[in-house]
């Protein structure tokens, strides 16, 4: 049986196709969808070459665990966090309002945050509010904003949650510490840039990245400035929402320039420098070399894709690369055993081997809401492996799970509207933030 999918699927929840241990996952709570002709969610157009062996080799998963929060952009600071627990059957737990949604020129790029009973936010308009994980009632607002500025400039950022504080990084170009508790400001430091994408805290240090590839590492208690990094200037990019990873003695900075830096944590001094860019371009959009996906590190090595089609996995200590695939993508590639997972450019989700980067197995998935005249892009982002399954969203407004050994849909339902945030999971609730700014919890 070919490891490369690409069928058409209805709106309505799809049955595994394979058999063995695989079952149907239902999403349950959601509007039932609309009737008349089926909407393809699949496309057949051939691109990545499967490895036969690998495609032959039997998958291995780590055993899912129950995380309690998800409180930094990637769930942790090394944005490894393996296989998820999440139940086999979800119901829409509650909908809330985060504040503003997206609009022609604004575009929501944060993911929420959870720890213990409250999830955290970011709108477009720099708006953090805290909501109560059980019901979803909000707790507190606080916006943080540039006196003369408007509002919708205040897009983009991220926030992290570390020690009782809530980090936010916003289009402002403000790196605010607000208490979680109450939503009080502590202290603010001014990038005079707009912040690409959220922060990330560990050990007292917390660190953000600006549009113009500045990177700062900050006190986490004070806001003084610890140490700053200029990376190169990039005149264009793609709006994405990469942070920073933190390990022991190591920060790893991934930017719009396509660079992949690691720095001396304590006090910014470069380890090495990579940049994730192809010599062969295909298309115009191709010379775009952002990495907008964060950066992985896992056992000791590092995980990156770039929007120009090159992922790489490199050896934390000596920058020196493992291995290299020309593959693009925009979205975090999950990092589970000696698996990777990721959605490509092209809207492929791939399963591929760890040590190697051989790919197991493609599903590609509709690139176009008018699939004949390619018109009306779909993103694809995520995914997330919670549960034995594999999860992803899309702008155009539906929620697949495949399955992770054999990359197959396992359901694929409609949501109230797109995204291009990823999903969350935390104790067991998966969360989804809708481009129109509500954030919906399934348990």
């Amino acid at each position: 049986m070919s490891a490369r999918r690409g069928v058409l699927v209805a709106c309505l929840l799809l049955a595994a196709c394979g058999g063995g241990d695989e079952q149907e996952v239902e999403i349950r709570g959601l509007p039932e969808p609309i009737s008349g002709d089926r909407v393809p969610v699949l496309t057949t157009d051939q691109k990545l070459e499967v490895d036969a062996e690998a495609a032959d080799e039997r998958v291995f998963l780590p055993r899912p665990y129950r995380n309690l929060h998800w409180p930094q952009p990637g769930a942790v600071p090394s944005h490894a966090i393996y296989h998820l627990a999440l139940p086999q059957g979800l119901d829409l737990a509650w909908r809330a309002d985060i504040g503003r949604g997206e609009s022609f020129d604004t575009r929501l790029i944060g993911e929420p945050v959870v720890y213990g009973e409250r999830v955290f936010t970011i709108d477009t308009h720099a708006q953090i509010t805290a909501f109560a994980t059980a019901d979803g009632r909000q707790l507190w607002r606080t916006q943080i904003t540039r006196k003369g500025e408007p509002d919708r400039l205040g897009f983009g950022g991220g926030v992290a949650y570390w020690q009782g504080r809530i980090y936010a990084a916003t289009g402002h170009g403000i790196l605010a510490a607000l208490d979680a508790e109450t939503g009080r400001v502590d202290w603010q430091f001014d990038a005079g840039v707009p912040m690409r994408g959220g922060p990330t805290a560990r050990d007292g240090r917390v660190v953000a990245v600006t549009h113009d590839n500045q990177i700062f590492a900050l006190d986490a208690e004070t806001g003084e400035v610890l140490w700053e990094q200029l990376g190169l200037a990039e005149q264009a990019g793609v709006i994405g929402a990469s942070s920073p990873v933190l390990t022991d003695d190591t920060a790893m900075v991934a930017l719009s320039s396509g660079e992949l830096n690691a720095y001396r944590v304590e006090n910014g001094t470069v380890v090495w420098q990579d940049v994730l860019s192809r010599t062969r371009r295909m298309t115009p959009l191709a010379t775009l070399s952002d990495i907008d996906g964060h950066p992985v590190v896992d056992r000791g090595r590092v995980f990156a894709i770039s929007h120009s089609g090159r992922m790489v996995s490199i050896d934390l200590r000596s920058g020196e690369r493992i291995w290299e695939k020309n593959l693009g993508g925009v979205s975090t590639p999950w990092v589970a055993g000696d698996n990777i997972y990721l959605v490509t450019t092209d809207n492929e989700v791939v399963g591929m081997t760890r040590a190697g980067g051989r790919i197991r197995w493609v599903t590609e998935l509709q690139r176009f809401e008018d699939q004949e005249k390619r018109e009306g892009i779909i993103r694809w982002t995520g995914p997330v492996l919670a549960g034995d399954r594999l999860v992803v969203v899309s702008s155009h407004g539906y929620a697949l799970t495949l399955s992770p050994y054999t990359g197959e849909v396992l359901s694929a339902r409609s949501l109230p509207a797109g995204t291009t945030v990823a999903p969350v999971v935390a104790d067991q609730t998966l969360y989804i933030l809708t481009s129109e700014g509500e954030l919906l919890a399934f348990r």
